[in-house]
């Protein structure tokens, strides 16, 4: 629901008002003091890709398009970051509020970056904001993970300002997030670094307002790199970096095939699981990357190799997620993985505002589901697509528990006024099954 509030922007404004350095507050800061209407145009207007697109697409045919190495994250080989850390003073008195409710809820979403209209974007963070009013303080979100694709299409500062900190203007919480494929690519002939903007504005060392946000409030967040372990009461989140490929999702050298990458979140990714092991962690673990491991759509494939990595470090130290997210596809997508006597639950969330993406090209019949797209749960391992929507921007809102993981699907085209879900998932936390919801008073 568009122009719901009036927003203060310089009417005639042709970019972002310019602070030409980062300058500190004394904590962090999320929403402007006062609602503000949608924007309703860019302040930058977007240059044409075209041209880099076709150079990529050509380098990709002559196998010629490697990932991009990225530097290690800040806090040795597991970094992590606190719910507590991202609230700054008020962290301690915030987790203390969550535990004693008993719940946490939290929103996540992916490619909302928007090149050439603000209106999907506008939707979906509208229907966002609308979640943060409740008639019980314990519904309230506490924080979004972003699955990446923040800015489109080469993550570049001037960008930021309209694809990111404008449309969450009125966002009343922190956001962390993790890198996908645009915020790392690097357009033909451009010299700046890879992730640059996306490391001072997610992965800034101090509370700090960037340039970038051209004059807003909300403060840089202070991740300590693009994988980390994130702490919060009932939940434990494993980010990943699954680098600038549009397929295949990757996360190390691979033995070598990609020598310009490390191993390091193998090795993060290990150390994190060990320590969940260790410390006999009995909340909601989910591994999140950009790169999905598995799609039903006709514009992105799988990623063998990183669910190959992936499978081997959880079955070496016998520690494994209770759900997976990620991005990138353009839609929502929720797969059911049965492995062992587990049921895992991987779902896309990648309808945050860019271009929808539909699962079968123009002509095809739609696809029905449950559909078994790999192996044979009934009798065995498998994977089942259980839902999907490819005709609606929309994000996930989650809840945890301290046995029980909920995680809901809600378009945003419901409008504020709308709180059921179009789908849900439910894990019990100690059984590994999915369950009937049972609502906690």
């Amino acid at each position: 629901m568009t122009g719901r509030h009036r927003r203060n922007r310089p009417q005639d404004a042709t970019a972002p008002i310019d602070n030409s350095q980062p300058h500190e507050t004394d904590g962090p800061q999320f929403a402007q003091p006062q609602p503000s209407e949608d924007p309703t145009r860019f302040v930058v207007k977007h240059a044409p890709d075209g041209t880099a697109y076709r150079e990529i697409d050509a380098l990709a045919r002559a196998h010629e398009l490697k990932p991009l190495a990225f530097p290690a994250a800040r806090g040795g080989t597991e970094p992590v970051l606190t719910l507590e850390d991202i609230y700054g003073r008020t962290g301690t008195d915030i987790v203390r509020g969550i535990t004693h409710a008993g719940q946490i809820v939290f929103h996540s979403v992916g490619d909302t970056g928007n090149t050439r209209s603000t209106e999907s974007q506008n939707l979906v963070t509208d229907k966002l904001v609308s979640d943060f009013s409740e008639s019980y303080k314990k519904d309230v979100p506490y924080f979004m993970l972003h699955l990446g694709d923040v800015i489109y299409s080469f993550g570049e500062a001037k960008y930021y300002y309209d694809q990111f900190y404008d449309p969450y203007r009125d966002y009343p919480a922190p956001i962390i997030s993790l890198a996908g494929n645009h915020d790392g690519m690097v357009a033909p002939g451009v010299t700046v670094p890879t992730l640059q903007a996306f490391l001072e504005n997610f992965c800034a060392t101090r509370f700090e307002v960037t340039p970038d946000a051209g004059g807003l409030d909300r403060t840089a967040q202070i991740q300590p790199g693009v994988y980390y372990t994130f702490e919060a009461p009932f939940v434990r989140i494993l980010v990943l970096y699954s680098n600038t490929l549009e397929d295949p999702g990757v996360i190390s050298s691979e033995n070598g095939s990609f020598p310009e990458l490390s191993d390091v979140q193998l090795d993060f990714l290990e150390a994190a699981l060990k320590r969940v092991k260790s410390e006999k962690y009995d909340g909601a673990l989910i591994i999140a990357h950009h790169h999905p491991i598995y799609t039903a759509g006709s514009q992105h494939g799988w990623s063998p190799s990183m669910q190959a990595q992936i499978d081997k470090i959880c079955g070496d130290v016998d520690v494994w997620p209770h759900a997976v997210l990620s991005g990138h596809a353009h839609n929502y997508q929720r797969f059911t993985r049965k492995l062992k006597t587990m049921q895992i639950p991987y779902l896309i969330a990648g309808g945050g505002g860019h271009a929808l993406a539909k699962l079968r090209k123009k002509g095809a019949l739609p696809l029905r589901v449950p559909d078994v797209i790999e192996g044979d749960p009934s009798s065995g391992d498998g994977v089942t697509l259980e839902s999907y929507d490819d005709l609606h921007y929309g994000y996930l809102r989650i809840v945890a528990w301290s046995n029980i993981l909920r995680i809901e699907y809600h378009p945003a085209n419901d409008g504020r006024e709308a709180k059921t879900p179009d789908d849900y998932v439910t894990v019990d936390l100690k059984t590994r099954k999915l369950i009937h919801y049972v609502a906690h008073k």
